[in-house]
């Protein structure tokens, strides 16, 4: 008697299928097509996760830049001051210090100002 493949076709199908719920018109329903969309994103997420990382970054040197020179001062140096006065606060902190606590950033602006000169 022969080996019959139907139901583990059918279950490694409709676990492609499962993936591919809620895409756009036969990648949802073909199983080729599917496939081949469920693995393209795949490494979509897998390129993106690593750009968000980088687009939130631009983002809080954008804000740091924005309120450093709002006081007259470059983001270069900035940073370079930061580093001179050691202080470690990373961006994203400083950004968020920006925006909900500028006395406080601005504290931290004067100090960098004296350690540039």
């Amino acid at each position: 008697m022969r080996v019959k493949t139907g139901p583990i076709t059918r279950k490694r199908r409709k676990k492609w299928l499962k993936l591919a719920k809620g895409y756009f018109g036969h990648k949802s329903i073909g199983f080729k097509v599917a496939k081949q969309q469920v693995v393209k994103s795949w490494t979509y997420a897998f390129r993106d996760r690593k750009q968000v990382k980088r687009h939130f970054r631009r983002l809080w040197i954008a804000r740091i830049n924005a309120a450093t020179r709002a006081q007259g001062v470059s983001y270069s140096l900035f940073i370079n001051g930061l580093k001179k006065s050691n202080i470690q606060i990373n961006r994203k902190m400083l950004s968020e210090i920006a925006i909900h606590q500028p006395k406080v950033f601005d504290k931290i602006l004067t100090k960098v100002k004296s350690h540039l000169k």
